[in-house]
């Protein structure tokens, strides 16, 4: 079972990833940081000043058409992914059919009150930061969409209350033994944490 997280930069991918992870005892991978690994070390930001956006979206194509890869060849993780990873058909085409795609959402506005002091993310780097998350979001909210398995609102629930209703729509929809969620469900509440998803894009 692969269960990839997709969304707006600051939608909370990586911290309920890691949460979900350790409730299914199920590796985290998140495709920014392997992007970041193979780098070696260089940071996406930085990558980005260097090589421009075209040549990010090919290696992260590539990066996320090799961890799906290992889906397929009976790997189980959970896969937080980029911000902007939906842009190329090719990545939404394989998510939909190598995973299933939870769809993490918040309003603009409440990403930019997550990442108004965000200095990392390179597409957010403009003199109007909230402008350019309701550009983003009117361009991705559709693509998002069009991939997702499942479409969660991630503003209003603590990282644990996401990471729950995952696993209950999981059990729903028969894709996970309900055994397995009811010993995960009602562990101890934790509050969100801004800013701490790495979707750098």
């Amino acid at each position: 079972m692969v269960i990839a997280l997709v969304g707006m930069p600051g939608g909370g991918k990586s911290t309920v990833g890691k949460l979900l992870a350790r409730q299914l005892n199920a590796p985290f991978i998140d495709s920014d940081a392997e992007i970041e690994r193979r780098l070696g070390g260089e940071s996406i930001k930085d990558y980005f000043a260097r090589q421009g956006e075209a040549s990010f979206r090919d290696l992260e194509s590539q990066v996320i058409g090799e961890l799906l890869d290992r889906g397929r060849q009976g790997q189980e993780m959970i896969l937080a992914t980029g911000g902007g990873a939906v842009l190329r058909d090719i990545n939404r085409d394989r998510l939909k059919e190598g995973s299933t795609v939870v769809y993490l959402r918040s309003s603009p506005d409440e990403l930019f009150r997550r990442l108004r002091h965000d200095t990392q993310r390179p597409l957010l780097q403009v003199a109007n930061p909230l402008a350019k998350l309701r550009e983003l979001y009117a361009q991705r909210d559709p693509l998002y969409r069009r991939c997702a398995h499942f479409v969660l609102e991630s503003s209003r629930p603590s990282v644990h209350g996401l990471a729950n209703m995952i696993l209950m729509q999981l059990e729903l929809a028969g894709l996970i033994d309900p055994v397995r969620v009811a010993a995960t469900v009602g562990a101890t509440e934790a509050p969100y944490t801004p800013g701490h998803d790495r979707s750098a894009s």
